[in-house]
């Protein structure tokens, strides 16, 4: 009677011992399991956030627009190219009058570089702006010195002679990437000047 009272006892004492492992199975099955690296320690898997959402690796974020030196770009312009008109930079008085209130707005480069020869069509004015918000004002300036270089019918143009007038009116092209300007009034290259302005940006 002892010998069977101590086996059931024996008994109950190991069944609550596989219910006890048994719980403890269920409970690491829903844990990720950790890796036992070569030095000894634990490399438990990175949880993914709770809304499910991937993060992002810090250096993904958009990068800034480039930099470029205006001065250095139009030096490339007229490179090797002997019908390039001879240009002079228009700085001070003479810019004011070219470009009123260009000299007001906040930049970071202002480049314009003007034929030397009135008869010819040549000009390049090239902007960097501090603010986004004056890029349109650059524009407004830029399209206004080309509305008077061509005139209308009630003033002539100032660019005075009838090739001139028309080289401005064809051949005269603004655009823009970012905070950069440009204005780029020549014969037949200004398509050209177009293209290497916005090869700076891509």
């Amino acid at each position: 009677m002892k010998r069977r009272g101590i086996s059931l006892l024996l008994a109950l004492v190991m069944l609550a011992s596989l219910a006890a492992c048994g719980s403890q199975k269920k409970e690491d099955a829903g844990k990720p399991e950790e890796a036992i690296t070569e030095d000894g320690t634990t490399d438990a898997p990175q949880e993914a956030p709770e809304d499910g959402a991937a993060q992002e690796p810090e250096d993904s974020q958009s990068k800034p627009a480039p930099h470029v030196d205006l001065a250095a770009f139009y030096e490339t312009l007229g490179e090797g190219d002997e019908e390039w008109p001879a240009m002079m930079e228009a700085e001070g008085e003479v810019l004011d009058s070219f470009y009123p209130g260009l000299s007001d707005i906040a930049a970071n480069q202002c480049v314009v570089y003007t034929a030397m020869i009135s008869a010819t069509v040549g000009e390049i004015a090239l902007v960097e702006v501090q603010n986004a918000d004056d890029v349109q004002k650059v524009k407004d300036i830029f399209q206004a010195r080309i509305d008077y270089q061509v005139g209308d019918e009630n003033n002539p143009g100032g660019a005075w002679y009838p090739d001139t007038i028309e080289g401005w009116k064809s051949g005269s092209r603004i655009v823009s990437h970012g905070n950069y300007v440009m204005l780029a009034a020549t014969y037949e290259k200004s398509d050209d000047i177009v293209s290497a302005f916005n090869g700076l940006f891509t």
